[in-house]
């Protein structure tokens, strides 16, 4: 379904400016729907050679009626019944009332033709549309809500509604079902809906608030004051006792007088957000417990690390030393990750801020002045969970100390390792490759058949914990020439290809 932007900006000769004031309008219709009990429908004029045509550009039911459209409007022009009290809103200017009819329907549907004007023109006409066919008399509370769209289709009119500023946020803000306080000029309640009046209750407010200020009341005074004030929506949430919490919008109606625009009264809409707040707070005290889990995780691997180097220093032969070694940085890999995760909302960490200081981790711990080499990371893997993080991790160390180990001979002093890192959105996967620019391996080198541990370990990681697959041959020429490196140096290097999947689902 086209969008309201999309028709206006393709259809009409409306300036951006009329069509943000036509956005913002509908933004707000919602409110305005659930207090007419009826559809609106918005109509923008195109220009055509048998004069204007009315084209449907947006549309709303209530919550709190029945609708008299089971399809959608949207893009339809009006036809012959509607468009004389369109046509007759728009050129006036002044709201037009009357009856149309529709080929589904036996009785007739009252219909209100409301101009919208900015800036003193008439830009396009809000219709409410409801059956004349109603089994009872409309009571307090309907007659008041009919009363309040009245004052905002007044405003419509006259060019003082919408509100100019930030566009509301439907998706939080409270709705006309969730509580209705309407105000007088001087800010006293002239009435309350019942389900205004059960949130008053729970907040310990149970005297009649008919007649009195939201401030003899005490009870979001500061929001309608405001509101009153600057002449514009103020949203409000309000921590009251009992554990209960309320988000309350106030909204001025305005009117426009010869010499000033007054403020004549003002709808407060209310709703109870204790359970999301409580929920709000259960999340912030989980994600703080689970941070200071992992800080205390990355705590305790750096004891063990600590420890294990400690045990290294009384061992007798350089093998036992080197094997602790590969535990503690190992170790430590685990425990880069947990503090990364210590500092994240969530269980998701931004996986190249691991790998930037496990590069560092891997520079300090595995150079030699003998066979200098330089670690570079190229691309973004994006945002991963723990669970693909930590084994992944361990997974690169061991890559790069494995071409620390073997692919770069003694003397050999322009050695570069390069990690390039990218999310395919097609396939749900990270693609990570690791080259260098060393001797290489043999062309019937296969890693499923390696037996040393390092290796060993990727392999068991990425198969088995991961779900991906690795392969790991020489680079070729294109290789060389797509990782930056000179594809003539008469140097062979290496490819690692890892396919990691990150879906949620595996």
């Amino acid at each position: 379904m086209p969008t309201l932007v999309e028709l206006a900006s393709n259809h009409t000769e409306l300036h951006d400016d009329d069509i943000a004031h036509l956005t913002a309008l509908v933004s707000e219709w919602g409110m305005l729907a659930d207090f007419s009990f009826a559809d609106l429908l918005l109509y923008v004029p195109v220009a055509g050679a048998g004069g204007t045509n009315w084209l449907t550009a947006s549309q709303v039911r209530a919550a709190t009626g029945q609708t008299l459209y089971q399809s959608d409007l949207v893009g339809e022009y009006a036809d012959d019944t509607d468009r004389p009290f369109i046509a007759g809103a728009a050129q006036s200017a002044q709201t037009q009332k009357g009856e149309i009819t529709l080929p589904y329907l036996s009785d007739p549907v009252s219909m209100t033709a409301i101009p919208v004007t900015r800036i003193g023109k008439v830009i396009a006409v809000l219709t409410r549309e409801v059956s004349t066919v109603s089994g009872r008399r409309p009571g307090q509370l309907e007659r008041t809500y009919l009363s309040i769209f009245d004052d905002f289709a007044t405003m419509i009119a006259t060019g003082l509604f919408p509100f100019a500023g930030r566009v509301a946020d439907s998706s939080v803000a409270p709705r006309v079902g969730d509580g209705v306080i309407v105000l007088d000029g001087g800010a006293r309640v002239r009435y309350a809906s019942p389900n205004a009046v059960s949130a008053l209750h729970r907040i310990g407010i149970r005297a009649n608030a008919v007649g009195q200020s939201l401030a003899e009341l005490g009870f979001a005074h500061d929001a309608a004051r405001a509101s009153f004030e600057r002449r514009e929506p103020v949203v409000e949430e309000l921590d009251q006792e009992h554990d209960v919490t309320l988000l309350v919008r106030s909204i001025p109606i305005l009117k426009r007088g010869a010499r000033a625009i007054n403020v004549v009264g003002g709808v407060v809409l209310m709703r109870d957000v204790s359970e999301l707040r409580r929920r709000d707070r259960l999340i912030l005290t989980k994600d703080a417990t689970i941070k200071e889990i992992h800080h205390r995780v990355k705590n305790n691997l750096q004891t063990i690390s600590s420890l294990l180097r400690l045990q290294g220093r009384r061992l007798a032969t350089d093998e036992a030393r080197a094997a602790i070694a590969d535990s503690v940085r190992r170790i430590r890999t685990i425990a880069l990750v947990h503090e990364t995760l210590s500092r994240e909302p969530g269980e998701d960490v931004a996986f190249v801020e691991i790998v930037r200081p496990l590069i560092q981790l891997t520079q300090e711990s595995l150079q030699s002045s003998d066979r200098p080499v330089r670690f570079e990371v190229r691309g973004d893997a994006g945002r991963l969970p723990a669970t693909i993080a930590t084994p992944l991790s361990v997974v690169i160390l061991e890559l790069l100390q494995n071409v620390v180990d073997h692919a770069f001979a003694e003397g050999r002093r322009d050695g570069v390792v390069r990690v390039f890192m990218h999310r395919d959105a097609q396939d749900d996967a990270l693609h990570l490759r690791v080259i260098d620019n060393g001797v290489g391996v043999e062309e019937q080198f296969e890693i499923a058949q390696a037996t040393g541990l390092g290796l060993s370990i990727v392999r068991t990681l990425v198969t088995t914990e991961l779900g991906g697959t690795i392969a790991m041959r020489p680079a070729t020429a294109q290789d060389r020439k797509d990782a930056g490196f000179d594809a003539d140096d008469g140097v062979a290097g290496t490819v690692v290809d890892l396919r990691i999947p990150t879906d949620t689902a595996r």
